[in-house]
């Protein structure tokens, strides 16, 4: 089984890691407009022999600067890293919501260029009333319409990454022929929110288009990544609950017309790590004493849709109530990987608040431990590999990559060196010819 199946890590880096209180363990708490930072980190991934770093993104600023939140433009950190790194994957997260497709295929086409071929987009929609207000709106667009314009932002993307064919670019200089106009097409694209003529004004890329990335769980979101993504990013707290996931988008690709090989599922992991489980729990101690519980509280009863005071810290989660919250636009993955975690162990909402919740699986242990979680899950078909949260950087990345990627490589799971130089070749993905090439 993993003869044929190949084991895919990301290193994702969220603020200064995932835990809420790590950064106050930093040296440089300030490290999250710091190049040098990101440049460890992506080196530290790149010995790793990882498939790329992940960044996430938000276009508001959240909980009014009352920690570190994603900081630096995406686009143009990548473009740093490129030049300091030559095989880790680069993934940058935009919104659908609050962009234009021409000015984003031109932006990750040129980084996909000057990186060799290793960019990815992760696609997202933003609900947050917070970034709408960002961008001239006075409300947010609802699900429906906000799916409906993903689906033709991604159409759109294809097409303008398509419509320079392969060896459209002659650069004939004896001749005098730059380029072969008869392989440059405009797109003619003609929707419901976008009209767009192109062509894009630079050549294909080197690999082709940029892998495309979604991140979701909703049905807009599982529809939306079927159709289109290379990956999909998703937060699965439970092995039977990621077989489900695992398994619905999986089919959903093949009802499509995909090979469900061709699209990977990556849920998040958050491990923390020592030499001993006792070890791995200090350090987890040692960064919780620093949370504002207070604040830990509020925040998870807005995430379920509830007041704090309906989240009594020793009772079960109350859930009739949550069952008859309208949920609207918050992210209903997000609430169900939680809501599943919390049935399956019997936790309170004391215990919940130490499990990390309303995101992605944390892991309590040794190099070990970690590694027998991985195996487990990706065996069992509930992953293809996994997003890593690192619980600060960059002491978090560094324990998984100089304890947890070796044992993973002895038991024949993950790569001992690249074997190819783009992210498309990292995730074992075809080269897409142009949809504008003559068959």
């Amino acid at each position: 089984m993993t003869e044929k199946r190949q084991l895919h890590l990301n290193t994702n880096v969220t603020a200064l890691g995932r835990h809420p209180a790590g950064w106050r363990l930093l040296n440089q708490p300030n490290a999250i407009v710091d190049l040098r930072f990101y440049q460890q980190i992506a080196k530290l991934a790149e010995r790793g022999k990882l498939d790329a770093l992940f960044l996430s993104d938000t276009v508001a600023l959240k909980g009014h600067a009352a920690g570190p939140s994603q900081a630096l433009e995406p686009t143009v950190l990548l473009t740093a890293l490129a030049a300091q790194t030559t095989h880790l994957g680069l993934i940058a997260t935009v919104s659908t919501t609050y962009n234009d497709p021409f000015n984003l295929a031109r932006r990750f086409s040129s980084v996909d260029h000057l990186s060799g071929g290793r960019v990815a987009m992760n696609v997202v929609t933003t609900y947050d009333a917070a970034a709408a207000a960002n961008f001239s709106l006075s409300h947010v667009p609802d699900k429906a319409e906000r799916y409906a314009r993903a689906r033709e932002f991604v159409e759109v993307l294809t097409k303008l990454w398509d419509s320079w064919e392969d060896g459209a670019l002659l650069a004939d200089a004896a001749a005098g022929r730059y380029a072969d106009p008869g392989r440059v097409h405009a797109i003619h694209h003609r929707g419901t929110f976008f009209q767009v003529q192109g062509p894009l004004n630079l050549p294909r890329s080197p690999q082709g288009r940029p892998v495309l990335i979604q991140a979701g769980s909703s049905e807009g979101g599982r529809e939306l990544a079927a159709a289109t993504a290379d990956a999909v990013f998703t937060a699965q707290t439970t092995v039977e609950g990621g077989q489900r996931f695992y398994a619905d988008i999986k089919g959903r690709a093949r009802a499509a017309g995909r090979d469900p090989e061709h699209i990977h599922i990556l849920p998040g992991l958050f491990p923390v790590i020592g030499g001993t489980e006792a070890q791995a729990r200090a350090r987890k101690a040692e960064m919780d004493e620093l949370i504002d519980w207070e604040a830990a509280l509020a925040g998870f009863a807005q995430v379920l849709g509830l007041d704090a005071d309906d989240l009594p810290l020793d009772q079960l989660l109350p859930y009739e109530k949550i069952a008859k919250v309208a949920r609207g636009d918050q992210s209903q993955g997000f609430v169900d990987a939680t809501l599943q975690l919390a049935r399956a162990d019997n936790l309170t909402v004391r215990e919940l608040l130490d499990r990390n919740p309303g995101a992605h699986r944390i892991v309590i242990g040794t190099p070990e431990q970690i590694a027998d979680t991985i195996e487990t899950w990706f065996l069992h078909h509930a992953a293809d590999g996994f997003n890593l949260n690192a619980d600060v950087f960059p002491s978090g990345l560094e324990a998984v990559v100089d304890h947890v990627i070796p044992i993973l490589q002895r038991r024949g799971l993950f790569r001992r060196d690249y074997e190819g130089t783009t992210l498309r070749e990292h995730f074992g993905l075809p080269r897409p010819a142009s949809q504008y090439a003559e068959a």
